[in-house]
């Protein structure tokens, strides 16, 4: 069918607009984690005082502790100090909701102007991938309080996303007789919901360790560790995404080898992209393994979740870039 270059360059402007709405997310957001955690701290000790003051009970909160004298903002300043940089970084979320309402626009938009599943090149999976990750991370956030931790996602999708609307653009065009396949939806589908969940236990488990390097010497990232959520936050989000995203990224690895099998007669041939897809499912499995196991909580699984991390972005731009296989017509020269 005929390409709709009209319905084609909409999703470009879309595209391009959602970059820049994320990028001026990413600063609200960091504005928030800079300038709001004192805020907040010192929030949580007036609301304690009103509680045990009113006869309620007296908690007795760890990040109290934490609280030098001098770093609590005068009364006067304390209320509008908070109160902007909360405001700030709810602006943040917002527009986070409206970049990813734009990016799924922009990804419906080249689906009906090429008239199929919209990621049959390295461009269109990219995009969908990074749709995936902000959809991830605004779960995330609405279970639990890390909203201010959003700027440490974002960096990472925006750099991808540059990487992706330059180095890996591809026009609107029908896919390969390759790819003219049901298995394009059912595996890369799967492939594209798994990878872009990946990256949300690998923003959490690097701020892990930050934290937890924090906790053990206060002095080592004195300025930027306080600010963290509590370690066993930061663990928690790693682990359940990983919980949600390995089945997923399994069933696309598999049914990959179906499709395989259909195309090219053999379910593994050991080309690049599908060798490295492996590596990161072994990786991941392992990670759960020893999240499982009482002696690899904690550090080590974390430095091998983001071993897996690494792999996952690894395969998702590098392998198209550097490699020659049977996954290069993706649309990459």
């Amino acid at each position: 069918m005929e390409i709709n270059e009209t319905l084609s360059q909409y999703s470009d402007l879309l595209y391009t607009t959602t970059v820049a709405i994320y990028v001026l997310a990413l600063l609200f957001t960091l504005f928030e984690q800079a300038f709001g955690a004192k805020g907040r701290l010192a929030a949580e000790r007036s609301r304690q005082r009103v509680l045990v003051g009113a006869g309620g009970p007296e908690t007795n909160d760890s990040d109290d502790a934490s609280i030098e004298d001098g770093d609590v903002p005068a009364e006067p300043e304390a209320p509008r100090a908070v109160g902007r940089a909360e405001r700030i970084g709810r602006m943040g979320a917002a527009l986070l909701v409206l970049g990813a309402l734009l990016q799924l626009s922009a990804i419906v938009l080249r689906g009906l102007a090429v008239h199929r599943a919209p990621w049959g090149n390295m461009y269109e999976y990219g995009m969908a991938v990074t749709f995936i990750t902000v959809v991830a991370w605004l779960v995330v956030i609405k279970k639990f309080p890390v909203r201010h931790l959003t700027g440490f996602l974002l960096l990472p999708v925006v750099i991808l996303m540059f990487i992706n609307g330059t180095m890996l653009y591809t026009v609107a065009a029908p896919v390969v007789p390759a790819l003219q396949s049901y298995w394009l939806v059912i595996h890369v589908s799967a492939a594209i919901i798994g990878s872009g969940v990946f990256l949300v236990p690998g923003v959490a488990s690097v701020l892990y360790l930050f934290r937890t390097a924090h906790d053990r010497d206060p002095a080592k990232f004195a300025g930027f560790g306080p600010k963290l959520p509590a370690a066993d936050v930061l663990d928690r989000i790693a682990y359940r995404a990983t919980i949600v995203a390995f089945p997923i990224f399994t069933f696309g690895v598999l049914c990959g080898a179906v499709w395989a099998e259909a195309a090219w007669g053999r379910f593994w041939g050991w080309d690049p992209k599908e060798t490295v897809a492996f590596i990161a499912w072994v990786v991941y499995a392992a990670y759960l393994h020893s999240r499982a196991t009482a002696g690899w909580r904690g550090t080590r699984a974390a430095v091998i979740n983001i071993v897996g991390f690494s792999v996952t972005i690894f395969n998702l731009f590098f392998v198209n870039l550097v490699t020659a296989g049977l996954h290069s017509y993706a649309g990459v020269s």
